[in-house]
């Protein structure tokens, strides 16, 4: 469970609990790359040998129509699972303001803080964190989406969508089907690398190895979803 806290609305509204900033970049860099595989998966499976224009259109059509689909059913989930978290913690919440324990309370307050911050807490700070979260006030019953929960769900659905785009380009501009295929592999291979960089900057691991990595991953993801018929 993640840690909580509160956005306080004005006279009498209730309060939610509520934490995650409307995307942070290892999320950001997930969906850049799924949508990324998803639109390889089609220009993968090409063929330039047989590509006219209708060929063309077609894969393109099949791309930008399936990173349209997913970029829906992602940005879904992600609502979905905006709701479970806040449910998670209002239960915490309230689990905290029916015990009379406080091992238990400290406990409850414990599951909700990352690990590492939870065993260096003091007990102190513990008791402290408790008495604010009791003084909050009354809570709603059910979890609700707020603003920047459908922006951040807008957001999903846009960089699923848009990470479409530079590898599809190629083929709108580029009239021979063979030259079209290798730039937008070229194109591809920056953005994986680029995800790749950012995904071990943000997680610490070596930049410039991860994204050669994530080159690897990504065309092995990208022909596996083809292979088993994606």
């Amino acid at each position: 469970m993640t840690t909580p806290h509160t956005t306080a609305s004005t006279q009498g509204e209730n309060t939610i609990i509520s934490f995650k900033r409307l995307l942070d970049p290892m999320e950001r860099v997930s969906e850049i790359l799924f949508g990324l595989i998803m639109v390889l998966t089609f220009t993968c499976s090409f063929s330039v040998a047989r590509a006219g224009k209708k060929e063309v259109r077609e894969m393109l059509v099949g791309a930008l129509g399936c990173n349209l689909a997913w970029g829906i059913i992602d940005a879904v989930f992600y609502l979905m699972s905006r709701l479970s978290e806040q449910g998670q913690g209002l239960l915490a919440l309230r689990a905290l303001r029916a015990t009379d324990d406080p091992a238990e309370a400290h406990q409850i307050i414990g599951d909700a803080l990352p690990p590492l911050l939870a065993s260096v807490l003091p007990q102190a700070e513990y008791q402290v964190m408790r008495q604010k979260l009791n003084e909050l006030p009354e809570l709603p019953m059910h979890p609700w989406l707020a603003k920047d929960d459908w922006v951040a769900a807008g957001r999903v659905f846009l960089l699923v969508f848009l990470s479409t785009f530079p590898v599809a380009i190629p083929f709108l501009f580029v009239h021979q089907a063979v030259l079209a295929l290798r730039i937008s592999n070229v194109v591809a291979i920056a953005m994986l690398f680029g995800c790749g960089y950012a995904f071990g900057r943000f997680s610490g691991f070596h930049p410039w190895r991860v994204g050669g990595l994530m080159v690897l991953v990504g065309i092995l993801l990208a022909g596996l979803t083809i292979a088993l018929g994606g």
